[in-house]
């Protein structure tokens, strides 16, 4: 098993996640991982192990790659976070490539009791203050990029495990419920409150609960702000396995162990599912224009009910 505890972080501090986006284009190409020497060299050469609040490790048991989240404050989408995860997401298909071993990616969190809390708050309060409509559009295009590769597999034959060992709101909802499969702990929440601030979930959640539960449930939910179980969220057929406090992880892997033998039919079943109900990054960012423009027009109220949200995020530290 290869893990990010080989390594020595090097990212400490966050840059800009959309100064300077680097494609995959651009990238050089990694010697190709169809054999084990192959993949070892390609992991040699990336920075895929050496993420900042990422921690990444590669199960070659199961053909899996996990990953968790360890942000340094907030456990929010902060810029930093955005960059490890557009990281982590170019290079799993650089160093695995689309046919290649991987089998399972999975995305858990490693801060406790939560999975992701969503937005920067704090930042969108003063971007909103100074009008700064320019990084508040690139922050959700950002986040809508990160939305669409998850919603779309990466563009590989994989099947995207969500794992929330915790709490799931906002953004952190959004992200969750583009993986083909969730597994929750009990204790997890799951909500989508921006309507108490007089925003709304811009970066995918409508279009995703519009295909996943219908939109009169949709509208609901994104409308009422209020907070679900773990066992509400499986009850709509948004989580796919509700588990026991700290049995996360051990659930997971038996999953991937009871359905690694059929992984291209399911992988095949989720691609006629996006098929049939397609989502284009053009929708995801002409709805995150839309977003963009009613979090300008905030009031001030609004605006300090923002600042103490981020100020609560701020204890979970």
């Amino acid at each position: 098993m290869i893990d990010s505890g080989r390594f020595t972080p090097t990212r400490d501090e966050a840059e800009p996640v959309f100064e300077d986006p680097v494609t995959d284009d651009a990238l050089p190409p990694v010697e190709s991982a169809a054999t084990e020497k192959g993949l070892a060299h390609a992991i040699s050469q990336s920075t895929l192990f050496d993420l900042g609040q990422i921690d990444v490790r590669w199960d070659e048991e199961l053909a899996t790659l996990w990953a968790f989240m360890t942000p340094h404050e907030r456990p929010n989408s902060n810029l930093g976070l955005m960059r490890d995860t557009m990281t982590w997401q170019r290079e799993s298909r650089r160093v695995f490539g689309e046919n290649g071993p991987l089998k399972f990616m999975v995305l858990g969190s490693r801060f406790p009791g939560v999975f992701n809390l969503g937005g920067d708050l704090e930042m969108f309060a003063n971007c909103i203050q100074r009008r700064d409509r320019e990084t508040l559009l690139k922050y959700g295009v950002a986040c809508c990029e990160i939305v669409d590769r998850i919603w779309h597999c990466n563009d590989m034959n994989i099947i995207n495990i969500g794992l929330a060992q915790g709490d799931a709101l906002g953004g952190g909802l959004e992200a969750l419920m583009c993986f083909d499969v969730i597994i929750a702990e009990r204790q997890a929440r799951f909500g989508l409150p921006e309507v108490l601030f007089g925003l709304f979930p811009g970066m995918g959640a409508y279009s995703i609960l519009h295909r996943r539960v219908g939109p009169v449930l949709a509208r609901q939910m994104l409308s009422e702000g209020r907070i679900y179980t773990a066992q509400e969220m499986f009850d709509m057929g948004i989580v796919t396995q509700v588990v026991n406090t700290g049995e996360g992880e051990a659930a997971t892997a038996q999953w991937i162990r009871d359905h690694s033998a059929h992984h291209s039919g399911y992988v095949g079943i989720n691609r006629a599912g996006r098929r049939v109900h397609p989502l284009t990054l053009a929708e995801l960012t002409d709805i995150v224009e839309m977003w963009t423009e009613t979090a300008l027009s905030l009031s001030d109220r609004d605006l300090r009910m923002m600042r103490r949200l981020a100020t609560a995020q701020t204890k979970l530290r």
